[in-house]
C-alpha cells in the first residue's frame, strides 16, 4: 500500500478550432506559416492535429493551480495572435455549429494517414475537440487503482464542461454530441478496471504484439494511463471556451485524485460500480448535461439533481482544495452550474436568433461569435 504522498502535478491539453473571420466556418486549410509561427514562439507545447482545422496546445508540468492558469492563459493568446495575423480565429469548443465534416482535410502525417487507412470513415467524422487533464502520480500500481475507483466521477465531470450541442448545422438534443462521433472509435469509452498495472500492461501487450496498436497512445478511453508521462489523463470533458470553467474542472479533477488517494492512505476505498451503471451516468451527462433530474447516486439508487451531488462533492474535497490552493477554482463550479455550461449558452443563443427572425445560418453564426468572444476572454 503506497503511503507516499503522490506528487499530484498537473497540466492540460485543449485543442483548438481554426475559424475564418468573414465566413464563421471551420478554416479547412490553412496556411502553414500559421503553425510555423506557433512553433517558433512555443515549441513543444503546440502541435498540429488529425484536420488541418485544428491545432493543440499543451501547458507545462505545473505545481499548482496558479501556474496552470498563467501557462494556459498565455498559451491561448499566442496561438490566437498569431491565427489573427492570418485572419483567423481559435474556437474552444468540442463542435462546430454547422461546419461539415466532409469539407475537412487532413494534416500531411505518416502517423495520421495511418489512422485513416486503419480507421475509414469514422476517422474522417472526427471534427471534435477536447480538453485533457493530467495529474501526476509516479507509482505504477497506485495510478490504475486511482483510475478504477475515478472512473465513478467521468460523467460528474463532463456533464460540467460540455460544450457540442450543435453538429452540422443541427441542434442534437446532446450537450456532448462530441461524445457520439468519439464513440464511434474502437478503444473508447469507460476504462476497464484492472488488479495491477502489471495486468494491464498485459493487456496491452497483447494489442502491440498482435500488430492491432503500436502502443498505448491507441488506447483512448475517458481516463487511462498516459504511455508518455507518469501521470492519470483525463479526456471524457468537452473543450471549455471559458478558460476560468476549464481551471475550475481541471482542479475538481485533481482534487477528486488526492481525495481517493487519502481513502487508500486510511485503508479505505470508493465503492467501485461495474461499468454498466456508470455508463448510464456518462449518458445522462452526454444528453442532459447538468439539466434533466440529475444523475444517479448509485449508493442509494435514486436520481439525484445535479446541484445537489456538486455540493456534496464540494464538501467532500474541500481540504484537497485547500491543500492545493484551489478552493476559488473549485466554488466556481457553482458559477457553472448558475449560468450554464458552454451547450447552454450556445442554444440560446441559437434560439434568440431564430426568434429575431435571423435565419438559422445568421443564428449560427451568432453562436460563432459568442465561442470566439469567450474563448479570447479573461486571458
Amino acid at each position: 500500500m503506497a503511503l507516499h504522498e503522490p506528487s499530484f502535478t498537473i497540466g492540460i491539453e485543449e485543442e483548438y478550432l481554426l475559424i475564418d473571420r468573414e465566413t464563421r466556418n471551420l478554416a479547412s486549410d490553412p496556411p502553414p506559416a500559421l503553425f510555423r509561427e506557433c512553433e517558433e514562439l512555443l515549441g513543444s507545447q503546440v502541435s498540429p492535429e488529425f484536420l488541418r482545422a485544428q491545432i493543440e496546445i499543451g501547458t507545462k508540468v505545473c505545481s499548482s493551480i496558479q501556474e496552470v492558469s498563467a501557462d494556459l492563459r498565455y498559451l491561448r493568446r499566442t496561438v490566437s495572435s498569431v491565427a489573427e495575423k492570418h485572419g483567423l480565429a481559435i474556437m474552444a469548443a468540442s463542435t462546430h455549429p454547422f461546419a461539415s465534416w466532409g469539407d475537412q482535410k487532413r494534416t500531411e502525417k505518416d502517423r495520421y494517414a495511418g489512422l485513416m487507412e486503419d480507421l475509414q470513415g469514422v476517422v474522417r467524422r472526427l471534427v471534435i475537440s477536447g480538453m485533457h487533464v493530467h495529474v501526476g502520480i509516479d507509482d505504477d500500481d497506485l495510478r490504475i487503482d486511482l483510475m478504477n475507483q475515478a472512473a465513478y466521477f467521468l460523467p460528474h465531470l463532463l456533464a460540467l464542461s460540455t460544450s457540442s450541442p450543435f453538429w452540422q448545422g443541427n441542434d442534437t438534443g446532446l450537450k456532448s454530441y462530441r461524445l457520439a462521433v468519439w464513440d464511434e472509435l474502437p478503444r473508447t469509452g469507460l476504462p476497464e478496471q484492472f488488479e495491477s498495472y502489471g495486468e494491464y500492461i498485459r493487456h496491452v501487450r497483447i494489442l502491440v504484439d498482435s500488430g492491432i496498436i503500436e502502443d498505448a497512445t491507441k488506447i483512448w478511453w475517458d481516463i487511462r494511463p498516459s504511455h508518455r508521462f507518469p501521470t492519470l489523463e483525463m479526456r471524457i470533458c468537452d473543450l471549455c471556451p471559458l478558460v476560468e470553467d476549464a481551471l475550475a474542472i481541471a482542479s475538481l479533477y485533481r482534487c477528486m485524485l488526492r481525495m481517493l488517494w487519502r481513502l487508500r492512505r486510511e485503508n479505505q476505498r470508493w465503492r467501485r460500480y461495474n461499468n454498466m451503471l456508470i455508463r448510464e451516468n456518462r449518458w445522462r451527462a452526454q444528453r442532459y448535461g447538468t439539466d434533466g433530474e440529475g444523475l444517479i447516486d448509485f449508493g442509494i439508487g435514486k436520481i439525484k439533481p445535479y446541484a445537489n451531488l456538486l455540493e456534496e462533492l464540494i464538501e467532500i474535497l474541500r481540504q484537497d482544495a485547500e491543500h492545493f490552493g484551489c478552493t476559488d477554482e473549485l466554488e466556481h463550479l457553482r458559477t457553472v452550474l448558475a449560468r450554464g455550461t458552454s451547450a447552454h449558452r450556445q442554444v440560446a443563443t441559437y434560439k434568440a436568433g431564430l426568434e429575431s427572425e435571423l435565419g438559422s445560418k445568421a443564428a449560427f453564426e451568432g453562436v460563432v461569435d459568442q465561442l470566439l468572444a469567450e474563448t479570447s476572454a479573461n486571458l
